[in-house]
């Protein structure tokens, strides 16, 4: 990134441009939290399990988010800092993020992360990002809505296919996320296998033996699991040749 888009990027028109837009989701979070506390007293929850419930997400919550970190780190290198932060504080997916910034960059025949970024370039990567999200941004604000009458339709009132459903389109996404690191066969395949055997290991110990802390924490041993796993590997493999 040369000096001058450099400024651009890391200007103070667009550290709150991108502050508005993460200040929309926080205010969105919070909204959505306390609507789910009210909903909670509503049914008959009590203060303990919700409790429970907040502290478990926001241990869940640790390992995505370092990944995200990460893939803010070299975000950072190509569309600056504020950029960087708002689309993963709305996406959260750096693979996208960058796929997108380069195919911004190659309609004006710079090649991201190896040729220097120009304004026109990063003009370019930056509308990319945006209008690349906003199909399914759309989609989900105009279908939200529905997805409980389509679900009841589909279930015909049954409750118990009901969540048979919901269980199935959740194991779809994540089984659709998650073949093309299986089929890649490399310490990517490692890293998911690796995990999903931790996490198979631990969620039954945790019900068994009735180990409160244990359940909130699987997800999150399972994912630093999966990864310190395919990335000591390699270095084992060089120490035994």
């Amino acid at each position: 990134m040369t000096g001058n888009v450099s400024k651009i990027a890391n200007s103070i028109p667009m550290w709150i441009a991108a502050g508005i837009a993460v200040a929309l989701v926080i205010v969105q979070a919070i909204l959505f939290a306390k609507k789910s506390y009210k909903i909670g007293k509503e049914i008959g929850l009590t203060e303990s399990q919700m409790k429970s419930a907040m502290k478990s997400s926001c241990i869940t919550a640790i390992g995505p988010s370092i990944v995200i970190l990460t893939g803010l780190l070299s975000l950072l290198v190509t569309v600056g800092g504020p950029m960087a932060w708002m689309r993963l504080s709305f996406i959260g997916s750096v693979m996208f993020e960058t796929m997108a910034a380069g195919f911004g960059t190659s309609a004006v025949g710079v090649t991201l992360g190896a040729d220097p970024m120009t304004e026109v370039a990063f003009a370019n990567a930056i509308w990319t990002m945006t209008l690349g999200s906003i199909g399914w941004i759309i989609f989900a604000t105009l279908s939200a809505d529905k997805m409980p009458k389509v679900t009841a339709r589909f279930s015909k009132g049954n409750k118990g296919l009901m969540t048979i459903i919901s269980t199935a389109a959740m194991l779809g996404s994540f089984g659709a996320i998650l073949s093309n690191h299986i089929l890649a066969l490399n310490n990517n395949t490692l890293a998911a296998l690796s995990g999903g055997a931790i996490m198979l290991i631990l969620s039954p110990l945790a019900d068994k033996k009735k180990i409160k802390w244990l359940k909130e924490w699987a997800l999150a041993i399972a994912l630093f699991g999966g990864m310190i796993i395919a990335g000591i590997t390699p270095a084992f493999s060089l120490l035994s040749r």
